[in-house]
């Protein structure tokens, strides 16, 4: 994931499914292949099998990838952050093949309902009469798996059973996503027992604290949601004044910049100039998106504009924080944004990797 975004509102889309529809837009997410349930078991996509007594990490997240892909459902889900934050939005999603669709209400916050179908994004805006149209690659599932997982994953994190609970009424397994490093979150999930949809999640720092929970409060599945009837909403924008915001895909090397020390488990794996709100030069703001799975860190970098930017600071939303910061080289400054669901420690190392190569 990220489901908000940017955040408390939002925060519920951002986590959906859980972890969907960021508002800060990163890039890039294919199908992960279901697991297949036993020989002995076999079971329809409505009715799934029973998860395996022992699985690793990737098998894990493979399954809960697939459930958030192949279920449809209602649902209300909120989200909270340890300081108190609270936010929640009630959800309508839809599969037909390999067609997916949400509705995602803003139940807090600023009135707000958002579409996806596939990878095109409509956001209506009520109080301003504004709908904002844009294409997403990267939607922020949780699992958010970058198509089917390889066994790096589990270089990076481990899984086990804790325990069973039950969620809106479901029972569902407890897993334990450990980080192995502490340049990432750890996760508790519970997984709903047959389907393996993510039903509630939790977020964990180093010491094991909560940092930031979101769950359905009230869940139907395979719900009578209707494809065509979410589709004519999407399109109904009369009274609207209808903003259009598109992504030129490009690389960090053509854009002179590049990352002189990886940060250990995370790739590159989108990058683009992109409009952003309030930039002076928005064809020359640039958003290079990084993941190692799950946990996605965006670098937004533009030139240095020094009646906008003076303050570097360090902000925190629940599991989401941001950096700013002012980047020189002997052609001029930069301002540089990183966000991400990561530690704190995690944007530092790349921000203090960044190097201009022109």
């Amino acid at each position: 994931m990220t489901f908000m975004s940017p955040r408390s509102a939002c925060r519920a889309v951002c986590v959906l499914a859980v972890l969907f529809l960021w508002q800060a837009a990163f890039a890039q997410t294919r199908v992960a292949s279901p697991v297949a349930p036993p020989a002995d078991k076999a079971a329809s996509p409505t009715q799934s099998a029973d998860p395996p007594p022992s699985m690793g990490v990737v098998e894990w997240l493979q399954r809960m990838h697939a459930a958030s892909r192949q279920r449809s459902y209602i649902g209300t889900f909120v989200v909270s952050a340890a300081v108190g934050n609270l936010s929640s939005a009630r959800i309508w999603h839809v599969c037909e093949g390999d067609q997916q669709m949400e509705r995602i209400e803003a139940l807090s916050g600023a009135p707000r309902t958002t579409f996806r179908r596939n990878d095109r994004v409509m956001t209506f805006l009520p109080e301003s009469r504004v709908a904002r149209s844009e294409r997403r690659e990267n939607l922020e599932l949780f699992p958010n798996l970058l198509g089917a997982p390889d066994s790096t994953l589990a270089d990076l994190y481990s899984a086990r059973v804790t325990g069973r609970d039950r969620v809106a009424g479901f029972d569902a397994d407890v897993v334990q996503l450990v980080p192995r490093d502490s340049l990432r979150f750890g996760y508790r999930v519970w997984s709903e027992r047959r389907s393996g949809l993510v039903v509630k999640l939790q977020t964990l720092d180093g010491e094991g604290n909560v940092v930031e929970q979101s769950a359905f409060s009230e869940l139907q599945l395979d719900a009578p949601v209707k494809m065509h009837a979410l589709s004519q909403m999407m399109a109904s924008t009369a009274g609207y004044k209808v903003e259009k915001s598109e992504l030129q895909r490009t690389t960090a090397q053509s854009e002179g910049w590049t990352l002189k020390t990886p940060v250990a488990g995370f790739k590159p794996i989108s990058c683009y100039r992109r409009a952003m709100g309030g930039s002076a030069n928005p064809e020359n703001t640039l958003q290079w998106t990084f993941s190692d799975g799950l946990a996605s860190v965006s670098l937004f970098l533009e030139p240095y504009d020094a009646q906008r930017r003076s303050q570097e600071v360090v902000l925190t939303l629940g599991a989401t924080y941001t950096l700013t910061r002012r980047l020189s080289d002997k052609d001029g400054d930069w301002w540089l944004t990183a966000v991400g669901e990561v530690p704190p420690q995690t944007l530092e190392a790349f921000a203090q990797g960044l190097a201009r190569t022109r």
